[in-house]
């Protein structure tokens, strides 16, 4: 990478200020992101199962700093992406679920590389978008100069590409395309690197892996669990190791992995339906337990950070964006709240505290939140309240609420302020659960509309038939 003097004019609303200067080396960012990646889903974690194997990613974290407390916002897809591309919790604007985010972040919303471009960064996007289906959200127009991927809600085939109405593009372009997807984005990434090496660049590398379909090359599926499901999880899981393995030794080959600030970390916990391991946890994702929010994360950049330690600071994945900007030498936006810090202070054991308290939520459609302060952890569905001490039950095994009521009360306090900042919804559901509000009506199969209709029809023939007799008999 090349050294030089920088000095740009940020004529731009979104900067705190009007013009920054930088000297030195800038480093390359690079975020690695799986989907739905079991906390034990990674051997270098020690309560990881036999059959588990995940030597590129141990080797990574043996270097770097792991995170022992590291989060997601959310415990789904969407609203994680959501609140990692902008700094901000994702309710602020209104993203609550996966099919909200899905939809469409809105398009007033800075995302990390307009915040680079102006530094002379050059942004790639891979894999698995997930932040709207149509063009205006493309990745594209959110300031990525390059995307390989698919926009596409949820799930994509890994082997199938043949679907045009959710295609794989790249860049603005839907193409036909061939080759097991995962491998297919770490081709891209390792060419992504070796173009733009004389060049500060932002790589987000979303990995659909291991999000469901369980699907992976056969020869790599080996039957030793028992169970089809978690076999065909851990052949997949290979293919995604194999993966980081290769950006790394691409940055490595190119010299830049020493100034490369790389961070891998998952989306949001391993998934019940994938038969994923998230112990020592409890739950899956979809939940607001440890096991639907704490997620692998590691950090590395030699240049600045000591390899080889832990950091047991709570961060989390809306920490992203200021740590980028933190990195690239660039200043805060202050037009907006931005809820992330830059977690670099923590990795070098500057502080022991970034936040006071940490919130998700879902939205009233299923009632679920929770709520972090200090090692207290409030988790609700519905009117179902459970507190734990997470400094002495991780795994959320013992309900301390009857214990504590002060807490409870505290903490719900809390998180009900936090919720009135919040914006309400984009699908229109409530901010907040009612016991009282009338369930939606459910959608009736062909076969109940064909049964309801029969007996409207017979309701109104009894009606007519009624009515006859009745003049019948006046007239008698």
């Amino acid at each position: 990478m090349k050294t030089r003097s920088i000095l740009y004019a940020l004529g731009l609303s979104w900067f705190a200020v009007s013009s920054v200067t930088w000297a030195g080396e800038q480093p390359n960012i690079v975020i690695i992101l799986t989907d739905d990646q079991g906390y034990a889903d990674v051997s270098y974690n020690p309560e990881s199962p036999p059959e588990v194997s995940t030597p590129n990613i141990d080797a990574l974290a043996q270097s770097s700093i792991v995170c022992t407390q590291g989060y997601t916002s959310g415990h789904v897809c969407s609203p994680t992406r959501a609140g990692l591309m902008t700094g901000r919790y994702q309710q602020r604007f209104g993203i609550y679920t996966a099919g909200e985010g899905g939809s469409g972040v809105p398009l007033d919303e800075i995302f990390i590389p307009q915040r680079l471009k102006p530094a002379g960064y050059v942004s790639g996007a891979l894999g698995k978008w997930h932040l709207g289906l149509t063009k205006e959200y493309h990745a594209m127009n959110r300031g990525f100069d390059e995307f390989y991927g698919f926009m596409g809600r949820g799930a994509h085939p890994y082997f199938d590409h043949s679907d045009m109405e959710h295609p794989i593009y790249r860049g603005l372009k839907p193409i036909e395309e061939e080759g097991y997807l995962t491998t297919r984005i770490t081709e891209e990434a390792v060419d992504f690197i070796n173009r733009h090496k004389e060049d500060p660049f932002f790589l987000y590398v979303a990995y659909n892996a291991v999000h469901s379909p369980p699907e992976a090359p056969e020869e790599d599926i080996k039957h030793v669990t028992g169970d089809e499901t978690r076999d065909t999880l851990m052949a997949m899981i290979k293919h995604l190791d194999m993966g980081v393995g290769e950006i790394v030794n691409s940055l490595k080959q190119n010299e830049l992995f020493d100034n490369t600030l790389l961070i891998f970390l998952t989306d949001n916990g391993g998934s019940g339906a994938m038969h994923a391991n998230n112990a020592p946890l409890r739950g899956f994702k979809q939940m607001d337990y440890e096991g639907g929010i704490h997620v692998p994360f590691i950090v590395s950049w030699p240049a600045q950070l000591e390899g080889g330690s832990t950091c047991d600071v709570p961060v989390w994945s809306i920490d992203l964006f200021a740590t980028a900007l933190d990195a690239a030498g660039l200043p805060m936006p202050a037009e907006k709240p931005l809820d992330g810090k830059s977690i670099l202070p923590a990795l070098k054991g500057e502080t022991d505290k970034l936040h006071d308290e940490l919130y998700w939520s879902s939205g009233g459609a299923n009632g679920k939140w929770a709520i972090r302060s200090g090692d207290w952890k409030l988790v609700a569905v519905k009117n179902q309240l459970e507190l734990f001490d997470l400094d002495k039950d991780l795994s959320e095994t013992t309900n301390l609420a009857a214990k504590h009521p002060q807490v409870v009360a505290q903490l719900k306090d809390k998180y009900n302020a936090w919720l009135d900042e919040m914006a309400a919804p984009v699908s229109k559901q409530a901010k907040r659960w009612n016991p009282d509000a009338k369930s939606p009506s459910k959608k009736m199969t062909k076969e109940e509309r064909k049964a309801a209709r029969e007996k409207a029809k017979a309701a109104r023939i009894k009606a007519r038939e009624a009515q006859k007799s009745s003049e019948t008999s006046e007239s008698s």
